[in-house]
């Protein structure tokens, strides 16, 4: 495979990665700022939760400002999250593990117990790990705790089905 098809396939699998409900979900969970200010540990943040080189202290950013920010920001967190599985998982397993890494970052979800469980196929025993992430400069957060369990939620309900045998 060439790298500009590899590319092409990056891309579409963005556009997925980045889905309607996905961004949805984080946009909910993590609210949305216009000017860039510090989360509760300190952490200078904007939009739907964006941190890092993309927030430019002062700036004002508009909806689409922020829209194109958080489908990069997605994007970026899923497709990192994906190379660390290595297992069949659904769309909604999918997005509960996806809004999980977009909001502790892909570096500590893909060195967790949660992955590391998931793939040894222990999807229930996975899932069950989100509640453990509910802190935040070491204190337990209730909004944390709150958006651990939706996601646990989500994760419980879609745990891939076995696949049925031919008869």
């Amino acid at each position: 495979m060439t790298p500009a098809q590899k590319a092409a396939i990056a891309s579409v699998a963005g556009v997925v990665l980045a889905s309607a409900g996905l961004l949805a979900q984080i946009g909910q969970r993590e609210g949305r700022w216009y000017q860039p200010a510090p989360d509760m540990v300190g952490v200078l943040t904007v939009c739907d939760g964006i941190t890092g080189p993309d927030v430019v202290p002062g700036k004002t950013y508009t909806d689409a400002d922020c829209n194109a920010l958080s489908i990069k920001h997605v994007e970026a967190h899923g497709a990192k999250l994906l190379q660390c599985i290595k297992v069949r998982i659904t769309q909604g397993y999918y997005d509960a593990l996806a809004s999980w890494a977009y909001n502790v970052g892909t570096g500590a979800a893909c060195g967790s117990t949660l992955v590391r469980l998931l793939n040894q196929g222990q999807y229930r025993a996975a899932c069950q790990q989100l509640p453990r992430w509910n802190r935040a400069g070491g204190k337990v957060v209730r909004g944390l705790t709150n958006r651990r369990m939706a996601e646990l939620a989500q994760c419980l309900q879609s745990i891939p089905q076995p696949a049925k045998g031919l008869a």
